[in-house]
């Protein structure tokens, strides 16, 4: 599987503001075996319109994809576990057997470590599906980072929120 990147505001979006397939050049004809996760979710209200975003990018900070998705009212956990879900399934995609997952949620990164028990009936669905994501990589870690670190993952949520609201919330 050939690694690729976005074109920079190639991002169309359907009517009901989700992601429509992103177009992608090809950069690099090696799998990319290594990836870090930088993911994020937003809520304007809680709950409220929400949006996810990841971005993939390599160690050395290469970014590899972006992914931006409006999830219309949802809560701010829902749209973290997603925007998780979201980067986990195109990291596997792009082939990668180790995956760094980042993000500035403490109940995610928490819940996923198993410090914190997914109590929230709502949330649990979300947890199982992205344990399982998780158990097909041979090496994954969780790593909370402050939120000025996941500047990019945040913008990519945001986005997703806007979208879904200019689509007039469908």
């Amino acid at each position: 599987m050939s690694r690729e990147a976005l074109v920079r505001g190639a991002r169309p979006r359907q009517a009901d503001g989700r992601d429509r397939p992103l177009r992608v050049l090809p950069t690099d004809p090696r799998p990319v075996s290594t990836l870090i996760v930088w993911c994020d979710g937003a809520a304007r209200g809680n709950p409220g319109p929400a949006g996810a975003g990841s971005q993939l990018t390599t160690p050395d900070g290469e970014v590899v994809a972006e992914i931006s998705r409006g999830l219309g009212e949802t809560t701010n956990n829902v749209a973290e576990y997603t925007a998780a879900i979201l980067g986990l399934e195109r990291a596997r995609e792009l082939g990668a057997t180790e995956v760094l997952l980042r993000s500035d949620s403490q109940l995610l990164i928490n819940q996923l470590t198993g410090v914190y028990k997914v109590k929230t009936p709502h949330l649990q669905p979300l947890h199982r599906k992205l344990r399982a994501l998780a158990s097909g990589f041979e090496r994954i870690r969780f790593e909370h980072v402050p939120r000025e670190r996941n500047a990019e993952a945040d913008r990519l949520a945001n986005e997703g929120v806007d979208a879904w609201l200019t689509s007039g919330g469908r």
